[in-house]
């Protein structure tokens, strides 16, 4: 997938470089070109000097072939435009703007263009809104061991217990959002179609948690 990016700063850079390490095509746009120095020498993308909302800048960096927009400038008008543009514009599917005033992102989010507002795990949210990935860490404990993740799982686990879900990741779920409402898990409790699974797992269960909550589970009929 080729994804662009405007803004090389912190949250911008360390994205790029996340993308590219899973082998996508990036583009980053920014008005100032000392920024692209967060980027190294190893970078291969596209460093494109610009104002990441103009027409001209975003077609430089491919946004006709794209297939997601992240906005993460420093300002909030800024991203606004730019992932608006993106989307009505130019059409590309997956949108999503940092924004640092949380009333504002709440805004927007009913507008339909997803918003970051939380700086310390921003990153992590632009790459799971850019990916469209299961899932998403939420919260990590002092020893940073141990993660609160929200999972969607794959529609093949519909109609499972969530207990086997448990017994086959290694994670424990805390909570379910089933209809927008958040409820307990019972030893009865069977995944349905839009659930949202709130769960914790030891890092040393990340990787197969997060497998196996993108793929339908083993012996499941297809």
């Amino acid at each position: 997938m080729h994804i662009v990016i405007m803004g090389c700063g912190r949250v911008g850079s360390s994205l790029a470089h996340s993308l590219e390490r899973l082998e996508h095509s990036v583009a980053i746009i920014d008005q100032d070109p000392l920024a692209f120095r967060r980027l190294g020498e190893h970078f291969t993308g596209r460093q494109i000097t610009g104002i990441g909302f103009d027409r001209d800048t975003l077609i430089s960096a491919g946004i006709e072939g794209a297939g997601a927009f992240a906005a993460v400038s420093s300002g909030d008008n800024s991203n606004i435009i730019a992932a608006r543009v993106a989307r009505e514009t130019f059409n590309v599917q997956k949108v999503v703007a940092r924004i640092y005033d949380p009333k504002r992102a709440e805004v927007y989010e009913r507008l339909g263009i997803p918003t970051v507002a939380t700086v310390p795990w921003t990153a992590a949210r632009l790459l799971k809104s850019v990916l469209g990935e299961a899932t998403t860490e939420a919260w990590r404990d002092p020893s940073g061991r141990i993660a609160l993740v929200q999972v969607t799982p794959h529609e093949g686990w519909v109609g499972h217990p969530a207990t086997e879900f448990e017994s086959a990741t290694g994670a424990r779920v805390a909570l379910i959002t089933r209809f927008g409402s958040g409820q307990l898990m019972l030893a009865s409790t069977v995944i349905q179609s839009g659930d949202i699974l709130h769960v914790l797992v030891a890092d040393d269960h990340a990787d197969l948690l997060r497998d196996l909550a993108a793929k339908r589970p083993e012996g499941a009929a297809s």
